[in-house]
């Protein structure tokens, strides 16, 4: 255990003081932190902070005592609209004050009614300096101009509130049926949280990455051993056994490091000022996060990483050359993806029966799994058995790969063939 130790600290240290650890972290810190503060430095850039705080205004042009201009004056839309537009009456289209605000890009057109009319708004007419109206501010207007619509037409018979109700969108909420076909009122299901998605998408995108980057880290570390003939003097000090579990333990280490430092990051741009609103903004609340997420998460992706961390160890170590390892890692890398597209494709729909299959297959259940857990419908017996499916296959791995890492190591030359392997473990008893 005291040599188990020494490489694990060993592994750890070396691999998180290497320049290539050290400048990929730092390049996924900096993407992650410009990506996130992209909207922040384009409005730098642009100079419309203000406008962007006080949002669009829009003028009304209209005598005193329109009906239609008043309603619109007075109209209120509902909490959940994103853009902000403020409406300001002017008495006529000459008005100084008008003028002045365009030309300050202060207000951005104005409206003008045609004559009153008894059957609701009369034609509108948007001015504006280049003749054209942004998408945001045409669908708030139509949409407070359809409530004045109603307004004028049902006149004192329904109330403004009343009024707002017809507008107000209808929520439809789901219901999953029981195994004779009927709707079973315990097993109602509502929505996911929009925070759910956001979670699931990052942890498969930070899982895929560590699996991958630390997968090529050890057979890339044991294949340069080998080839450089260094692994010669290493197995005298310490047991082959002994060394691969210390440099997967160690560079397992390594992985949940960088995951640490990039949540960190994420955590502290979203902590920025400007950033204060962007949780709002995109109807994102941490209250609702499914904490099972994050559990089952760390779970699959233990169990995960030293699937693909034995086979790449394994893989390395029958490989001599640097130069022959990519070859030798692609069907575990093919692995990867195929696990990390199947998740990625069907975030929209994880109920499918392609990711209910995946969530049972040991290569591909730690992402697919997840993404059922985060945002789709899965039993408890469905985790249990997936996971358990998992544990083992990472056991009758780990003892497979224990050995071919223990013949491995000292076969030189051509790429052993697997008759030629099997033949050399038959030799020894793990």
């Amino acid at each position: 255990m005291n040599k188990m130790g020494t490489i694990i600290s060993f592994t750890f240290k070396n691999k998180v003081r290497t320049k290539s650890f050290m400048i990929t972290t730092l390049i996924l810190v900096l993407l992650l932190s410009i990506g996130m503060n992209i909207p922040y430095m384009i409005k730098v850039f642009k100079g419309d902070d203000d406008s962007a705080k006080n949002g669009t205004q829009i003028g009304v042009v209209a005598e005193q005592g329109f009906r239609p201009a008043e309603l619109l004056l007075a109209y209120t839309p509902p909490a959940d609209t994103a853009d902000k537009v403020t409406f300001t009456s002017f008495p006529s289209a000459e008005d100084a004050a008008l003028k002045q605000g365009l030309d300050d890009g202060k207000i951005e057109g104005y409206l003008t009614f045609a004559a009153e009319s008894s059957e609701g708004v009369p034609p509108v007419t948007y001015h504006s300096e280049d003749g054209d109206i942004s998408d945001n501010v045409q669908t708030y207007l139509q949409s407070a101009l359809q409530q004045v619509n109603t307004g004028l037409i049902v006149g004192d018979k329904l109330t403004e509130s009343q009024v707002a109700a017809v507008f107000t969108p209808v929520s439809i909420g789901t219901e999953q049926l029981n195994t004779g076909g009927a709707a079973d009122g315990t097993d109602q299901e509502q929505a996911k949280p929009a925070i759910n998605y956001v979670i699931v998408y990052a942890l498969l995108m930070l899982f895929f990455m560590s699996l991958m980057m630390t997968g090529n880290m050890i057979s890339a570390e044991i294949t340069s051993e080998k080839s450089s003939r260094i692994m010669e003097i290493l197995i005298t000090s310490a047991s082959p056994l002994t060394q691969m579990f210390g440099k997967v333990i160690g560079i397992f280490l390594v992985g949940l490091l960088q995951i640490a430092i990039i949540s960190g990051s994420i955590a502290a741009n979203l902590m920025l000022p400007h950033n204060a609103g962007v949780l709002t903004d995109f109807d994102l609340d941490f209250s609702q996060l499914n904490v099972s997420i994050i559990v089952y998460g760390l779970v699959l992706y233990i169990l995960g990483y030293f699937l693909y961390a034995l086979m790449y160890a394994a893989v390395g170590s029958i490989v001599s050359r640097t130069e022959d390892l990519g070859q030798a890692v692609m069907p575990i890398l093919m692995l990867g993806l195929v696990s990390f597209y199947i998740a990625l494709f069907s975030i929209s729909n994880p109920d499918t029966m392609l990711v209910k299959v995946a969530s049972f297959v040991p290569f591909t259940s730690s992402l697919s799994l997840l993404l059922r857990i985060g945002i789709g419908h899965v039993a408890v017996w469905e985790i249990l058995v997936s996971l358990a499916i998992l544990l083992a296959t990472t056991f009758v791995f780990g003892w497979l790969a224990a050995k071919i890492y223990r013949t491995g190591v000292l076969m030189y030359g051509k790429r052993p063939s697997i008759k030629e392997i099997r033949k050399a473990m038959k030799a020894y008893k793990i």
